[in-house]
């Protein structure tokens, strides 16, 4: 960031007197086009892993050996069934809360399997339910800001989504009761409970525990319990997520919750497993419509990773080797939010302890001009809204940064393309507004 245009004057852009704020756009406006003038393509589009976290896993590409052709069974060639090898299962069966006999390891990725349970029960209906969902409307809930893939499966089958706003220790429990008791619609919601996709946040045990207990009109009602986040700590002090399997179970509604998880931000993004626990019923009920779908997943694969990553210590080393170059980026980030949007009544953000996004806030009805300003200055972005069900932010002020993919360097001047952004959009939007 260039120290030699200090952007004047200091303080809350909205406390200014018009002449200050006339000036304070010009100041900001003249920096803005000095930046975008520099011609650069920077990427703060997906939460990808970056090509040294990638790094970290290489050694999966040589983890395979004859072991493949065991006595007993040879990975290698069908069989099996679908869901996974047992030492897969075992070694991952705690990220999930489950045993390992309630556990699937399957494919590349947790959302072809959140996509494939939708469609089963659209079609087959799910254990405790009357009837296949596609027979009656279907509503999901969807805690927001949130994961635009999860939002993007609604759309593509239909699926009416209601929009649950976050409290910083999960969902509006009180809106969440209330609407799941009334309204047999409602077949599932949403949850990324741990680092949650794009705010950081956790839940809390009380929120894990009102969600295993709530009383809903729909008794084949579920939990889409997208755990994505659960071992990309970036503190010494790791959240901790009640286990929504016991919870559920504890509560008489065993059948509640589809847990899901991958090693994609583990191992490789496009070379990874996908897991799925849940009760027995459920687990069966998911065994046999994967099995008209598959003869079986990727075995050698599987047991690259069992040879590579071992054990939970194993994998909790390989997790501080990602948070090593994760954090440096954040941090990049915030400090440049920090000395150019700090106290200056324009944004807010996160400072994550886990997960890959910060969540940056703008003035409300400002998101949109931001993005594209941003854009215009060569920092690709996700599009504001994206963060909400049907791309609808009511109030047009969320945006999510994604600093892993890009280099350091770039992440800090694409943090510097956003702020500038923002500031140019805000102070826009003040004048106009007192004109």
């Amino acid at each position: 960031m260039d120290q030699a245009q200090p952007l004047l004057p200091a303080g809350d852009l909205t406390a200014l007197d018009n002449e200050a704020l006339k000036q304070f756009h010009a100041t900001v406006r003249a920096r803005y086009d000095a930046f975008k003038a520099r011609g650069l393509k920077l990427d703060s589009t997906r939460g990808k892993p970056s090509a040294q976290q990638l790094d970290l896993s290489n050694a999966l590409l040589g983890a395979t050996d004859e072991e493949a052709a065991r006595g007993g069974g040879d990975l290698r060639n069908y069989g099996g069934g679908v869901a996974g090898i047992p030492e897969a299962r075992a070694l991952f069966a705690p990220m999930l809360g489950a045993p390992a006999e309630q556990v699937i390891v399957a494919g590349n990725a947790s959302l072809e399997l959140m996509h494939d349970t939708i469609v089963y029960a659209l079609l087959k209906g799910v254990p405790g339910g009357n009837a296949p969902w596609s027979t009656a409307p279907v509503t999901f809930l969807c805690p927001a800001p949130g994961y635009d893939r999860h939002f993007a499966i609604c759309e593509q089958f239909g699926i009416k989504m209601i929009a649950i706003p976050l409290t910083g220790k999960g969902p509006d429990m009180d809106l969440v009761e209330k609407l799941v008791a009334e309204d047999a619609s409602i077949k599932g919601m949403w949850c990324v409970p741990k680092y949650s996709n794009p705010t950081g946040e956790s839940y809390s045990d009380e929120t894990v525990e009102r969600l295993a207990r709530m009383k809903t009109a729909a008794p084949d009602f579920r939990l889409f319990w997208d755990n994505a986040y659960g071992v990309h700590h970036l503190t010494d002090t790791p959240h901790e997520v009640a286990n929504i399997l016991d919870a559920c179970a504890a509560a008489g509604n065993p059948d509640r919750a589809f847990v899901y998880a991958s090693t994609s931000k583990i191992t490789f993004a496009g070379a990874g497993l996908a897991l799925f626990g849940s009760s027995k019923a459920n687990v069966a009920w998911m065994s046999k419509n994967m099995g008209f779908r598959s003869i079986g997943p990727d075995k050698p694969n599987q047991l690259r990773h069992v040879h590579f990553i071992q054990n939970i210590a194993g994998l909790t080393n390989l997790m501080k080797g990602h948070a090593a170059l994760i954090n440096p980026k954040m941090n990049a980030v915030l400090d440049v939010f920090e000395s150019l949007l700090a106290g200056r009544g324009v944004a807010s953000w996160t400072k994550p302890e886990g997960g890959y996004f910060i969540s940056l806030d703008v003035r409300d009805g400002s998101a949109k001009r931001v993005v594209q300003l941003a854009e215009e200055a060569g920092v690709a972005m996700v599009p504001a809204g994206n963060t909400f069900p049907n791309g609808n932010d009511p109030r047009n002020a969320n945006i999510r940064v994604a600093p892993t993919f890009p280099p350091l360097d770039s992440v800090k001047l694409a943090a510097e393309g956003i702020a500038l952004a923002t500031l140019v959009g805000v102070s826009e939007a003040l004048l106009a507004e007192r004109a």
